[in-house]
């Protein structure tokens, strides 16, 4: 799925996700990926792969999941399996 195809299906989960929680502190977090999403690739790859703790707690409520297919998915952790291993090596 290309970039456009991933904003799209995330943009879709999110409408979903707020049927479920239109308040309270998931709804802030929501709000957080909406703006994040409007604003554009850029600033969501920065919440998906930052250490902040602010990026750690908006993952939680991520419109990401079920994006990527079972094999994108093994792939993608693999890839960082192997990134993880060559850069952080003893």
């Amino acid at each position: 799925m290309d970039t456009v195809g991933v904003m799209a299906a995330a943009e879709a989960n999110l409408l979903r996700m707020r049927e479920v929680h239109p308040d309270g502190m998931t709804a802030r977090w929501l709000d957080r990926w909406d703006e994040l999403l409007r604003t554009g690739p850029d600033a969501v790859f920065e919440a998906l792969t930052s250490r902040a703790e602010w990026a750690i707690e908006l993952r939680q409520n991520s419109p990401f999941a079920g994006v990527l297919g079972p094999q994108e998915r093994h792939a993608t952790l693999e890839s960082f399996r192997a990134h993880w291993r060559t850069a952080h090596a003893a």
